[in-house]
């Protein structure tokens, strides 16, 4: 493992190779090591850095919540540091929210995002009704102070990411779900190719269908009978493709 320090915050990171620059960005509750695959077969040709989010992997928890704006912040201050601008992004899920954000305001070469997270969905009565229900009872238990009724009442109603937080990783995963990039896909002017797992559960084909639409270089490429992590499942075919949009970028 290696480390820097960003803002005394401590960061674990992988470098190596020479070349353009490629940033790999995983997804929320994952770390460094699921990007290996991608990590490995550009090295040859670029200059990789791949890097733990705050509060993921072997980096430091942030010191209080963060959305995606300061995760995107902290990717610039990181670029800044190692000198890696007009970077190739490459990221999956969550990853993929702060590559269109820091996108939106500095200048990028390409990205090839996976199951792009970003686009709030839209919700039925039933899930309006459910959220209600936790707010009402959310309150009812801050009055008693029961820290194990909470807990119970979290277990209960939240989802698996928010299950498997607690304290200001928990406080910031509720940011970042409520963070919406709708606005902003216009704002991209770097290619972009976006590849979705056909059956993926957790973001939707019909959001990578919504961003394709919106993004102004963007192709989307499907990999049929597979989900959310169909990059890492199909991790050679994965590959294959990053090949095909980064040919003519190799060193």
């Amino acid at each position: 493992m290696t480390f820097i320090k960003i803002n005394k915050n401590k960061i674990n990171y992988k470098l190596e190779g020479e070349g353009k620059p490629v940033i790999l960005l995983h997804g929320w509750g994952q770390n460094l090591t699921m990007m290996d695959y991608i990590f490995n077969h550009l090295k040859d040709n670029f200059k990789v850095l791949s890097y733990d989010f705050l509060g993921h992997g072997e980096s430091d928890d942030p010191k209080e919540p963060w959305g995606v704006q300061e995760y995107t912040d902290n990717l610039s201050d990181i670029i800044n540091e190692f000198h890696l601008e007009n970077p190739i992004i490459i990221g999956h899920s969550f990853g993929c929210r702060v590559a269109i954000r820091y996108a939106s305001n500095h200048k990028v070469n390409k990205m090839i995002l996976t199951g792009a997270a970003g686009i709030k969905p839209k919700r039925g009565i039933n899930y309006k009704v459910k959220v209600n229900t936790f707010k009402i009872l959310k309150k009812i238990v801050n009055i008693t102070g029961s820290l194990k009724l909470k807990e119970s009442l979290s277990n209960k109603f939240g989802s698996s990411d928010y299950k498997n937080t607690s304290g200001v990783m928990r406080e910031s995963f509720v940011k970042i779900v409520n963070d919406d990039v709708s606005d902003i896909l216009e704002t991209i002017k770097c290619p972009t190719l976006l590849v979705w797992g056909e059956f993926d559960e957790a973001v939707p084909l019909s959001m990578g269908e919504i961003m394709e639409k919106k993004m102004k270089d963007a192709a989307l490429v499907v990999f049929e009978g597979d989900d959310h992590y169909a990059y890492f499942h199909q991790w050679q075919r994965f590959n294959l493709v990053i090949d095909a949009m980064l040919e003519k970028d190799k060193r």
